[in-house]
């Protein structure tokens, strides 16, 4: 990591993350030593607050280390097209710049980069000089040898040795980089952090005021828990001492599987939009040296993710939103699933640019349903590249505003107008065409 130019602070929390691996730290969090979060007060409820007092010292940090690599791209997601001909990185900025002028905050936007989207994202800025964002990068760490645990070796593609550790990472590298100081020199008090692929992850002024008055060192935004979260993680309370944590899947112990998904019981779960107060990050790191130890997810995967038959690795990673564990005093607040719409595949994405969203002209996603998006299973094997969905929605997606469900088996190319109703499975043998207008019901 020292050859390959990582920072002094980056190499210690890898090397302690290591020392954990070697110790069979599990990070396991049994449902007997938990109980559900009570008391969680609902994003409605919290009083009105005056935008241009309430934002005027925050900052927006958007994760933007991910490539569409599950869209068969090798590019920054945030530069995929996400609806109305803009991208995700421009529909961000845009919102930014909107809260700017309205209200005459400065409010910052800054992206956290990997090596794999820092050089993709800097053209980008400076080809686009109105997207207005700064950039800092988290560290590379080495996939380990899932035998031996030494740094895997694989002389065909030496880049695919290192792998990102999650973007737990986050805040060792807003400090790291010198952003976090800066930011705190320049009085901004509080950081909203959330993923560039969640375009429902706007900056809301209610929250903003809420943990600043509450003095809140840490807060996340939860959903209404349903019988979709199958990952998911839940939000608990420690019984020993009170404290909320993070439960993911990987931190189940073995038979307590049950429990993980009993969403009605734990009822809260993370949306990976979050809320620091800046000073307490900064005394928080300041205390443990740079290092912030957050529970340690091993990661199993193949060198070449794209090979199955290479050599297998571990990946040390962590979660940004365990951090919740960390901090005394943190709190939840339940925000409508308005504001959790990641875009992960090309279903999210037909989703997205659907009649169910409108862009505003302040750049905010709009649903026009209240009871959440329609699910939507498109076959990979027609649609799971890019390239291949945008062949086959030549005109753009189809209406799913009275959809209920949308399940496409085999190779259909969805001509303009044509609208879903209710609970619809297409299943043809032969490659079929849906002409224009026509109403798909079931």
């Amino acid at each position: 990591m020292g050859a390959a130019g990582q920072h002094e602070e980056a190499i210690r929390a890898f090397s302690a993350a290591y020392e954990r691996l070697q110790a069979g730290e599990s990070g396991l969090l049994p449902t007997a030593e938990l109980e559900p979060a009570a008391g969680v007060p609902a994003l409605d409820e919290l009083p009105a607050a005056d935008p241009g007092e309430a934002l005027k010292r925050v900052a927006v940090i958007k994760l933007n280390g991910g490539l569409a690599t599950t869209m068969g791209l090798r590019q920054p997601k945030s530069l995929v097209q996400a609806r109305d001909g803009r991208t995700f990185l421009g529909i961000i900025a845009g919102q930014a710049r909107v809260l700017r002028e309205r209200y005459g905050v400065k409010l910052p936007l800054m992206l956290m980069n990997s090596e794999a989207t820092r050089e993709q994202t800097r053209q980008a800025l400076a080809a686009s000089p109105e997207l207005d964002a700064a950039s800092f990068i988290q560290s590379m760490v080495p996939k380990l040898d899932a035998e031996s645990l030494e740094p895997v070796s694989w002389p065909p593609n030496p880049a695919l040795e290192w792998a990102p550790p999650g973007h737990g990472d986050v805040y060792g590298a807003l400090r790291r980089s010198g952003a976090l100081a800066t930011l705190l020199e320049q009085g901004f008090e509080l950081a909203m952090i959330s993923n560039c692929d969640n375009l429902g992850s706007t900056v809301d002024e209610r929250i903003a005021r809420f943990v600043s008055e509450e003095r809140i060192p840490f807060l996340m935004e939860v959903v209404i828990g349903t019988g979709a979260e199958r990952k998911g993680g839940h939000i608990a309370r420690r019984r020993s001492d009170g404290q909320l944590v993070l439960r993911e899947t990987a931190q189940t112990p073995p038979g307590d599987e049950d429990s993980f998904r009993d969403y009605r019981r734990w009822r809260y779960y993370n949306t990976n939009n979050l809320w620091v107060d800046l000073r307490a990050l900064s005394n928080q790191l300041d205390a443990w040296d740079g290092v912030f130890e957050l529970p340690l997810i091993v990661n199993r995967k193949t060198v070449d993710p794209r090979d199955p038959d290479s050599t297998g690795v571990l990946q040390l990673e962590s979660a940004m939103g365990a951090a919740i564990g960390s901090f005394a005093g943190a709190r939840v607040v339940c925000v409508p699933r308005t504001r959790f719409a990641p875009v992960k595949t090309t279903d999210d994405l037909l989703v997205l640019r659907s009649d169910i969203y409108t862009l505003s002209p302040e750049l905010t996603v709009v649903s026009h349903r209240d009871d959440g998006p329609p699910y939507v299973e498109l076959d990979p094997r027609y649609y799971r590249m890019l390239d291949q969905f945008e062949a086959r929605f030549p005109h753009g997606a189809p209406s799913l505003r009275d959809a209920d469900r949308l399940v496409v088996h085999g190779d259909v190319t969805f001509e303009g107008g044509v609208v879903v109703r209710g609970a619809v499975e297409l299943s043809p043998e032969d490659p079929e065409r849906i002409a224009t207008g026509t109403v798909l019901s079931g």
